[in-house]
């Protein structure tokens, strides 16, 4: 038995194509309409939302890969319990009013965005329907499970992202700044990308570790001999930890990840010099 599907009813196919189109702006430096998405994201998805706890279910069925059949019963049994628990009138409210969102403040056309795992989350939207019979409920799960058990071709942190848009991206940078990027901006650039998915949790966490490892690579540069000879470099260093430090309370913005790749390019090159001579 196959269901009709309404792709503005499945909460995670919405969330997705919104990320697609953030990440379109960004590519197109159009911060106003980068700007508009987030709100969307961030106002519709917050964690008290039906719509966030709807996501969670279909989440844990679509993003949990190379799992053993036994654990992906277990996840199936729960996420549909977890559904079952959402307040359908609740649910339906609320993407009303994410989807009237959309068509005011962005555009109807975001709907038509391409989702690569598009009929896994069709499948998922089916299963939690709960008007399928006995049969046809065990043939879908089985789907699912298969996705499920199956190794990412993605082994890179950036799932819900094309390599292509990372690529595209990455490219902007490298021709701003004339260079092929290092890995650690790679990483930093990755994150940032796909900050948008879970409100920058990970790029956080990531940015909490660069700038540490960043000002103790510069604290250990200015016992240097080549420091401790000039004051400027010195004081340099100094100012660039203390722009690090006035990180922990700000907005992640452009202005800041170009403020660490360049602390993070100057870190390189000042123990590279160091390790050439």
């Amino acid at each position: 038995m196959k269901l009709k599907h309404n792709k503005k009813r499945n909460t995670a196919f919405v969330y997705e194509v919104l990320i697609k189109e953030a990440t379109s702006a960004l590519l197109k430096n159009n911060a106003e309409t980068r700007n508009k998405i987030v709100k969307i994201i961030k106002q519709h998805f917050n964690p008290a939302s039906t719509l966030y706890k709807d996501l969670g279910c279909y989440r844990s069925l679509y993003e949990n890969q190379n799992l053993e059949r036994s654990v992906c019963e277990k996840i199936i049994k729960e996420a549909k319990i977890a559904q079952r628990l959402i307040d359908p009138q609740g649910l339906f409210r609320e993407q009303s009013a994410l989807i009237a969102d959309i068509n005011k403040e962005v555009s109807s056309g975001v709907f038509a965005n391409f989702v690569p795992n598009y009929k896994t989350l069709a499948s998922i939207a089916q299963l939690f329907s709960h008007k399928l019979n006995p049969k046809d409920t065990i043939i879908l799960e089985n789907h699912i499970i298969d996705d499920m058990m199956a190794i990412s071709a993605q082994a890179d942190k950036v799932e819900t992202i094309d390599e292509i848009v990372v690529r595209k991206f990455i490219q902007k940078f490298n021709d701003k700044y004339d260079d092929e990027l290092l890995m650690e901006q790679k990483e930093l650039l990755s994150y940032y990308i796909t900050s948008f998915t879970d409100n920058g949790l990970e790029l956080k966490m990531f940015l909490n570790e660069e700038i540490a490892r960043l000002k103790k690579e510069l604290a250990t540069a200015k016992e240097r001999e080549e420091f401790q000879a000039d004051s400027v470099m010195s004081e340099k260093a100094d100012h660039i930890i203390e722009k690090l430090n006035s990180f922990n309370a700000a907005e992640i913005s452009e202005d800041v990840l170009n403020t660490i790749i360049k602390t993070q390019q100057l870190v390189k090159e000042i123990y590279t010099d160091a390790d050439s001579n």
